[in-house]
């Protein structure tokens, strides 16, 4: 297959923690390349390694650093893999320059009125549950989330293998008549549409517990649901931590961690690599700002499956289907 691309410059811990994920996943049999400024990546060896000279920073104004840093690492890659140089791309930098980057290079597929960022949300002892949009689109139309059922219900099928994933649209009530204008158009055109397995809204304590396998709502929406889940896990953790290390707490605390320890591994988020952009003309993958080697491992990985599983020619079946 052709190469995963990965941004080098990328990410809070850019280029040491890149440049060691990516050579993990070559050592696994991955065809990967590293894109950024060559004087500044070290221990690169036998890596192959794309010059791209300018930094979008991860408080730079996407849009705008994306059509002014034109040889930044984050639009070299979408290039190459537009160019049909690399299968997919890879970053932990700027999310909203990575997504526009992939958007304005790669451009959308045909019939997608916006693209989506799609999170995968671990949960023990089952299918994760996918959410979108997660942070691409923060004022949507009710066919765009349309359009966002129906990719993210085709992305849980191409990479969970999920049969017939339950598709849950994210509302203040269960009854079809609660919610704002927007989720009330939204649910007749998901409840008419017999492609998918609409199961109706759903509420915010459905979306780690519910009977539901993707999760869709505006990217405002999706994005606070994100960061409020992950700041309070990082919370809790930091709080039982906290209780079972104190004074007179050790012996049970160690028992207590050690069987915690599992469910924490499947909750990481490096575990998944990262978040899927879906509806451009290609694959675009956004770890998260601070991911570490094994999260981009786990990216490239993800990456080489939905560029075999063909991902693209799915969704795009998925969203042109009258």
């Amino acid at each position: 297959m052709q190469p995963i691309v990965v941004d080098a410059m990328g990410g809070d811990n850019a280029p040491s923690a890149i440049i060691e994920g990516v050579r993990a996943a070559i050592d696994l049999g991955i065809p990967v390349e590293l894109i950024g400024d060559p004087t500044r990546l070290e221990n690169v060896d036998d890596i192959v390694v794309h010059a791209a000279l300018e930094i979008i920073g991860m408080a730079d104004e996407p849009g705008r650093a994306v059509r002014t840093l034109k040889d930044s690492s984050i639009v070299r890659a979408a290039e190459r893999v537009r160019d049909g140089h690399a299968g997919a791309m890879v970053s932990a930098g700027n999310t909203g320059a990575v997504a526009a980057a992939a958007l304005l290079r790669m451009k959308r597929l045909k019939g997608v009125n916006r693209p989506a960022i799609a999170t995968t949300l671990p949960i023990p002892g089952r299918a994760p549950k996918i959410l979108l949009d997660s942070g691409a689109m923060a004022d949507c139309q009710p066919d765009w989330l349309h359009q966002f059922a129906r990719m993210g219900s085709t992305f849980a099928q191409v990479r969970y293998e999920v049969t017939a994933p339950r598709v849950g649209l994210v509302s203040i009530g269960e009854e079809p008549e609660k919610g704002n204008q927007l989720v009330k158009a939204a649910h007749q055109l998901l409840a008419d549409d017999s492609s998918l397995n609409f199961i109706g809204n759903v509420e915010g304590n459905d979306v780690l517990s519910g009977d539901v396998d993707v999760l869709v709502a505006d990217g405002f929406t999706g994005n606070v649901i994100l960061k409020t889940l992950e700041g309070t896990a990082k919370f809790l953790v930091d709080q039982i931590i906290t209780a079972l290390t104190t004074e007179g707490a050790a012996e049970f605390g160690a028992q207590a961690l050690s069987h915690l320890a599992p469910v924490a591994a499947e909750l990481n988020p490096d575990a998944v690599g990262g978040a899927m952009l879906l509806g451009v003309n290609g694959v675009a993958i956004i770890s998260h700002g601070s991911a570490s080697p094994i999260a981009i491992t786990n990216a490239c990985k993800v990456a080489r499956d939905m560029v075999e599983r063909d991902l693209v020619g799915e969704l795009s079946s998925a969203v042109i289907t009258d």
